[in-house]
């Protein structure tokens, strides 16, 4: 069926040329901005979505902010707006295939072409958690691999504006995006930046296995993953992987934020470090055509150096008619391109403003003011300049730029923190190894007595594990000498209730038995076993024998009997005499008692007898 928003323009502005695709939540077009006359990507949410005032609202407002975010591996999004009844974004065409279309049609990747990918998603990553932006909705769907090399990140905002939307699109985001959602957007609904950094380690998981890490029946069984189980290494699946990647992604997917990656910018600084220890990356091969996947892409633009012109979307799908799909090749290129493009060369130049010490937010405007643009070159660690404020400026301060160029910037990551590992229960060995790798020291260690960990492994760590401190911390090891020994107290005498509670305090379990005692009264401690003095492991179980008091006594038969006989006979059987007996008693006998005979009552109690 043809589709009927093809050949009309919308909102008077955008003509609409071609359909590429549909999704659950919107159909993407091929337009032209009739205005700029330019290609652009018209991105129109479907007619239920558009009902809902609440979510255009929440549209409108998340993509006015996602137009402040100007980066080179995120696309960009030039224009929204409604007319007659349709909600739409006007973005960066971005003519290629997503990473997932690659994935489906090339199987696993290597480590080293995957960490090529994955560097400029993370780039991307840093600079939009940098502006304030979190995506929530990081997968291979919303990569692309445009056909110039560049890798875009697509989507920043609109995972936002679904997921607060009363519509049951919201149910379809979360059905299509579970494999990717961390625990805390599943138990809580909550995303940060860490959040997309997990989705990030998903992404670099499923690129060198070829899989998702959690699988289930259905969308819930996956989530129930995500918040109970551990994603597994890679290494796991293909068991070539090198352990960086494994050290990778265990570390962006940790289930309780605290001990992933906090910043994008520590984990791109720990990718480059791997990738640059990989050979250089191969290309699949299959047909004549490729595909390059350039890290550089954004720093060859800003030098002023051409890209390849975008193909039209239907130059696009006619190459898909013709053979086989471009074939993937990655290409690493060293990102050096000279900030000389940016200098003047001919035409109007204008003094460098001075943006050091200014934010990166702060420093654009800066720089808008003089028509200049601000290209972040470099992040580097810095104990003196805070994080996101510029370190230095190329051209200096005063300097001369041509008009409507580029200000590259070193901007600061602030203080270089690491993350002390979570060693505890590891050998001395494997701790040693897991905090020397983390760029940290070992410190001193010392044995102590632990309830929790074995002997000889691991207990804790000082400073406390998952603190962020300095390269080259030293990281001080307490060892398990295993359950602490406790000498139980002579507790004979005490009351029942003590006893157990003091036990309990010195980490022991007890348990009661009671006897009677014609020595100790009721409620009270007999003895213990093991005996008091002894010295036991701590959680070792301890019986309290405890005192029922006396014996019960059974009462005698006292009717006829004498009554100095009668209380004799009582008075042995440490039962209390009660007598009754009227102001004559001739016959000086028992003629009723109370207990009758044979009944058992404690000793000390009280018979009472009358006397006729």
């Amino acid at each position: 069926m043809p589709d009927p928003l093809v050949g009309q323009t919308i909102d008077g502005r955008y003509l609409v040329r071609a359909r590429l695709a549909r999704g659950g939540m919107a159909t993407v077009y091929e337009a032209v901005d009739l205005r700029l006359d330019r290609v652009i990507a018209l991105k129109v949410m479907h007619r239920h979505l558009a009902e809902d005032p609440d979510f255009v609202a929440r549209f409108e407002r998340e993509a006015k902010s996602a137009a402040r975010l100007s980066h080179p591996h995120v696309v960009a999004v030039y224009d929204q707006g409604h007319s007659d009844g349709l909600i739409y974004l006007a973005m960066e065409i971005v003519p290629g295939r997503t990473l997932r279309d690659v994935m489906r049609d090339y199987g696993p990747f290597t480590p080293e072409q995957a960490l090529v990918i994955l560097e400029p998603v993370l780039e991307g990553l840093a600079a939009a958690h940098a502006a304030g932006f979190v995506h929530r909705d990081i997968k291979p769907e919303n990569v692309l691999l445009a056909d110039d090399g560049r890798v875009k990140v697509a989507d920043f905002g609109l995972a936002r504006a679904v997921s607060t939307s009363n519509t049951s699109a919201t149910q379809g985001l979360i059905m299509g995006t579970v494999a990717y959602l961390s625990p805390e957007q599943v138990e809580r609904g909550e995303a940060d930046e860490r959040s997309d950094l997990y989705a990030a380690g998903i992404l670099l998981f499923e690129m060198v296995t070829g899989q998702v890490p959690h699988v289930g029946d259905s969308p819930l069984s996956v989530a129930y993953a995500h918040v109970n189980n551990d994603v597994p290494a890679p290494s796991m699946i293909r068991s070539n992987l090198p352990p960086e990647i494994d050290a990778l992604v265990v570390r962006a997917t940790r289930r309780e934020a605290n001990l992933r990656y906090q910043r994008a910018a520590d984990f791109l600084a720990d990718e480059k470090r791997v990738r640059a220890s990989l050979p250089p990356p191969r290309p699949f091969v299959e047909s004549h055509d490729t595909l390059v996947v350039d890290v550089s892409a954004a720093a060859r633009l800003a030098a002023g150096q051409p890209a390849p012109p975008p193909a039209t979307a239907r130059s696009e799908r006619g190459r898909r008619r013709k053979g086989p799909w471009v074939a993937l090749i990655i290409v690493l290129v060293v990102i050096g391109a000279g900030i000389g493009g940016w200098l003047l060369a001919t035409g109007n130049s204008v003094p460098t403003p001075n943006i050091v010490g200014q934010t990166t937010a702060a420093a654009t405007e800066t720089l808008s003011e003089s028509g200049l643009t601000l290209v972040i070159t470099e992040e580097q660690f810095s104990e003196t300049v805070p994080a996101d404020q510029i370190i230095s400026s190329d051209p200096e301060p005063g300097g001369g730029v041509r008009e409507g160029s580029a200000v590259g910037a070193v901007v600061s990551k602030g203080p270089e923190r690491y993350l002390i590992p979570d060693v505890q229960g590891l050998s001395v060995a494997e701790a040693t190894a897991a905090i020397t790798d983390a760029n940290l020291a070992i410190g001193s260690t010392t044995q102590v007595f632990d309830d929790q960990v074995p002997v000889d492994a691991v207990s804790s760590t000082t400073p406390k594990i998952g603190s962020e401190v300095q390269s080259g911390t030293s990281v001080d090891i307490s060892v398990s000498k295993g359950p602490k020994p406790v000498p139980i107290p002579d507790l004979v005498g005490k009351k029942a209730q003590v006893a157990t509670s003091t036990l309990t305090a010195l980490g022991l379990t007890v348990t009661t038995k009671e006897k009677f005692s014609e020595k100790v009264n009721e409620g009270m401690v007999i003895a213990l076993r093991p005996a008091a003095g002894a010295v036991v492991d701590s959680g070792t179980e301890v019986e309290l024998i405890v005192s029922k008091g006396p014996p019960p006594v059974e009462v005698p038969s006292l009717i006829d009997m004498p009554k100095n006989k009668a209380i004799s006979v009582l008075q042995g059987l440490g039962l209390k005499p009660k007598v009754l007996e009227a102001a004559a008693t001739p016959l000086n006998r028992v003629y009723s008692q109370d207990p009758p005979s044979g009944t058992m009552i404690p000793k000390g109690s009280s018979v009472i007898i009358r006397i006729i």
